[in-house]
């Protein structure tokens, strides 16, 4: 790394871990109901959704009702998502006349965008209306991102309360979410974002002369049937216009990820500069890291929260230093060619390498999914860099709330596991974990990755599958697989060589995503009903210190060797052997 770079990473690690406590704090007061300097302006518009709505904010809920109340209200945002992409044809702000989506692509598109994944079978810019973009995609952006946040603050509470079945109020804490987390930073955020140039307008897309005609040779199939080539010259241009800087700010501060254009995070429309590239990873960054502020603040014990965050934030710089380095020696095959230096294909020169490595471990660290690399263009093991993060689960940090609440699930075996090797009981927070806590906390962990080894091997004996992969062999094999662990843990990035807008994904690809986001939420939940009725135990000097340096290193043993014994087959025979090859042994 040049010494720009290095200072360009330190200061904005800096300012991340600046930020982390007044926020956490802000959202700790948020959801226990205290008043903040938002109260005076948000607080009637709280009561009277409250109102309108017939809910009783004093009321609280089990598990159960918490979990119902999560999963109906998402079936109908997706029932209402579904049908507006079948009618976006008959719908307003359509000035390119998109048609309807296929129900196929709908489908997939709607459990997408309702399960925080944002996962793009389709251009945004030739697919998708304004109206769409902006009632459709990111209304659900950030009702998406306000469901993981309640669940983590419900699971909050299983840790903080007593000898209760009681975890708070689903409508409220996605209410409070919104209107005093979401909605302000994501105002300031895109006014940021379009004042260093990301547009923002309700203009049909402009068709621009180009300075000098382009010809080049168009495949095209003959009368037979048969692959040919034609030439054809271009001597303009169409240039998307839309509502962009509003969606950007969610989709990068909610970790949903998915682009108003095809190319995401890399087109200058959305990202412009080296400034606004450095903003879009600290939103991607800020509410996954300053939950753990919030959960230590919530549950009497600021340390423990700096623990879950040590290690987030170890495993996330172990990551960007592998993906660095392997990305800063280049590629060994066009090395042998006399050519060397980095891999800057399919990164953007604006941002530098270490800039774009930064945004991939920070997207794929979180379910954002968001790219400005093409990540299909990495190097092998660079690619398995990405892989790996998205396959442990994306707890370091995690999506918004999802990153904390699985990262406490693993928190839970490293615990009982531990407890385990000294013959002692294991306890966290004071609440003695058993056998229902342990077993609902292998659900939290494991569902995900079980579903993506039994999808992607469904996928490598599926013709149309297969011939979806613009590259065989073990690079082929890395697209299938990154296709469905984005999809399982709910990022939505991908290997660009797939072609994934076709019935298999579209379908198979559909249940990924409820599996992956639904199954945990609920399994977490239950498992926080257990643990508020539990009576608090004092430690003792049997007792496991939990908010301390070894249980910390503990507990990213545990993360990486449960991702090691789940992953490491599948990557030796996609990223692993790839490099292999590429360095010719």
């Amino acid at each position: 790394m040049t010494p720009y770079e290095w200072l360009q990473t330190a200061i904005f690690v800096i300012v991340l871990l600046v930020l982390v406590k007044p926020l956490g704090a802000f959202m700790a007061r948020v959801f226990q109901g205290e008043r903040t300097f938002l109260s005076h302006a948000f607080a009637p518009c709280e009561n009277i959704l409250y109102r309108i709505c017939g809910v009783r904010k004093e009321e609280e809920m089990g598990w159960q009702r918490y979990a119902w109340a999560m999963v109906l209200f998402n079936l109908v945002l997706f029932v209402a998502l579904f049908t507006m992409l079948m009618l976006q044809h008959l719908l307003p702000l359509n000035p390119q006349k998109f048609p309807a989506f296929t129900w196929q692509l709908a489908l997939n598109t709607a459990v997408s965008f309702v399960t925080n994944t944002n996962w793009q079978a389709y251009s945004g810019e030739s697919t998708a209306s304004y109206f769409t973009q902006m009632v459709g995609l990111a209304v659900h952006n950030f009702v998406s991102a306000a469901t993981g946040i309640a669940v983590a603050i419900a699971v909050i509470r299983g840790f903080a309360r007593r000898t209760t079945s009681m975890l708070g109020n689903f409508w409220v804490d996605m209410t409070r979410c919104t209107l005093y987390i979401l909605v302000p930073i994501s105002l300031l955020a895109a006014l940021v974002l379009v004042s260093q140039g990301v547009i923002q307008n309700f203009s049909p897309y402009k068709t621009v002369a180009l300075v000098q005609p382009v010809t080049y040779d168009k495949p095209k199939l003959d009368d037979k049937g048969n692959p040919v080539t034609e030439s054809v010259t271009a001597k303009d241009v169409t240039i998307p216009m839309g509502p962009v800087a509003s969606q950007e700010a969610i989709k990068e501060l909610g970790t949903n990820g998915g682009g108003f254009f095809n190319a995401n995070s890399a087109h200058p429309f959305e990202n412009p500069t080296p400034l606004t590239n450095m903003v879009e990873i600290l939103l991607i960054l800020l509410i996954p890291f300053s939950l753990t502020y919030t959960f230590g603040a919530m549950v009497g014990n600021t340390r423990q929260g700096w623990t879950l965050l040590g290690v987030m934030l170890l495993i996330l710089l172990l990551s960007f230093t592998v993906l660095q380095g392997v990305e800063s020696r280049g590629n060994p095959s066009i090395a042998k060619l006399g050519v060397h230096g980095a891999n800057l294909e399919g990164k953007e020169t604006r941002f530098g390498l270490a800039g774009s490595n930064l945004f991939t471990v920070a997207t794929t660290g979180t379910s954002c999914g968001a790219v400005n690399t093409m990540h299909d263009s990495l190097t092998p093991i660079g690619g398995m860099v990405p892989i790996s993060l998205i396959l442990l689960g994306e707890l370091v940090p995690g999506g918004v709330g999802s990153g904390l609440y699985t990262m406490l699930a693993f928190a839970i075996i490293a615990v009982f596991v531990s407890g385990l090797m000294i013959g002692r009981t294991p306890e966290y927070l004071g609440k003695k974990i058993e056998v229902r806590e342990m077993w609902l906390s292998v659900v939290t962990v494991l569902i995900a990755g079980v579903t993506v080894l039994i999808f992607s091997g469904i996928a490598m004996i599926t013709p149309q599958a297969v011939s979806s992969m613009a590259n065989p062999g073990a690079h082929g094999l890395s697209e299938v697989f990154y296709s469905f662990a984005s999809m399982a843990n709910n990022n939505g990035s991908a290997f660009a060589g797939l072609s994934a807008n076709i019935n298999f994904f579209n379908i198979l690809g559909s249940i990924a995503m409820l599996v992956g986001r639904f199954v945990p939420a609920v399994a977490v939940l239950a498992m926080a009903g257990s643990l508020a009725e539990k009576k608090y135990v004092p430690p003792s000097l049997g007792t496991l210190p939990t908010d301390k340096v070894p249980f910390a290193l503990w507990l990213t043993l545990v993360i990486l060797i449960v991702g090691a014994l789940t992953f490491f087959p599948a990557l030796s025979l996609g990223p692993i052997v790839e490099q292999l090859q590429m360095m010719g042994l």
